[in-house]
């Protein structure tokens, strides 16, 4: 039997069966315990304001539900960007999409302040961290999002 029959006769035979092929994923394994999405933090309006130092800046509002979660302990899954040699974020895109350049707005990264994490993370790896948030709606000098007491749980 040639190529061709061989290749038949496995098709007529995954259909025979009622075979149905998997579905493949885009999702993160590490999203599915999320306590806050991406999408959730995504829902910010800006208004106009004045700032001292700035002069006309736009300010956050940042919804209810997320808003509730305001000190208590959370569990987000993102991309690592790192700031300097000691401070890091985590984004909702990889470092070549994200907010530094200019292909999404500040409600896509957090910063992370870890509890005891000393070492280093390499740019773009998939983490699933657990902290405290806090929420920043005032200081312009500071992320919109913070996760404080950091801790990474999935995927070092």
């Amino acid at each position: 039997m040639g190529k061709i029959g061989i290749i038949i006769v496995m098709i007529i035979g995954m259909v025979s069966v009622g075979f149905t092929p998997k579905k493949v994923s885009t999702e993160s394994p590490f999203t599915v315990g999320d306590t806050l999405t991406w999408k959730m933090l995504g829902d910010v309006k800006f208004s106009k304001g004045t700032h001292p130092d700035y002069g006309e800046v736009m300010f956050p509002a940042v919804n209810q539900k997320v808003k509730a979660f305001h000190t208590k302990k959370v569990t987000v899954s993102g991309f690592v960007v790192p700031i300097d040699n000691e401070n890091y974020a985590l984004s909702k895109n990889v470092f070549a999409a994200c907010f530094f350049c200019g292909q999404a707005g500040p409600e896509t990264i957090m910063g992370l302040k870890f509890k005891d994490f000393k070492g280093r993370i390499k740019t773009d790896t998939y983490v699933t961290v657990t902290g405290y948030l806090k929420v920043n709606e005032k200081n312009v000098d500071d992320w919109i999002y913070n996760i404080e007491k950091a801790v990474v749980v999935k995927g070092l």
